[in-house]
């Protein structure tokens, strides 16, 4: 009996500093507000060092791209790197060769670069997307491809 008393107080004790530690951590890294994690990666969608351009200074540009259910982008490919977050619907991209991945409303993710790709709503609604180009002056942010 004095055996299983010594367990649950020896996890008692874990549990406390396991807490002790999360709290610590947490009062390292203060939150000015509170906000939740979209993404956080050093990696694109297709597992590639996300690069940024050394053309200029640093531009960022932000714009609301929206497809019809069965509208579809161009063929393109991206100059800069590229922060996506579906505000509404789903939308799947085609990128070929390597693979097709569906988002869907709420999910965020860095584009592929220098991947030729497209994206189709694939939803009953209209998809809405917010995309966010870290790019730098003389950059394209999106490159049409043939």
């Amino acid at each position: 009996m004095r055996r299983h008393y010594d367990c649950i107080g020896l996890a008692f004790a874990l549990a406390l500093v396991v807490n002790q530690a999360a709290i610590s951590e947490e009062a390292a890294q203060p939150q000015a507000y509170p906000a939740v994690s979209l993404l956080s990666t050093s990696t694109n969608v297709l597992g590639e060092p996300i690069h940024y351009p050394t053309t200029g200074p640093a531009q960022v540009t932000a714009a609301i791209v929206t497809l019809a259910p069965g509208e579809k982008t161009s063929i393109h490919k991206h100059g800069v790197p590229l922060l996506a977050y579906i505000l509404e619907g789903k939308l799947m991209v085609d990128y070929a060769g390597y693979k097709q991945q569906t988002y869907h409303a709420g999910e965020a993710f860095m584009e592929a670069m220098n991947v030729a790709h497209f994206g189709i709503n694939t939803g009953s609604k209209t998809m809405k997307l917010l995309v966010v180009y870290m790019g730098a002056q003389g950059s394209q942010n999106v490159i049409p491809v043939k």
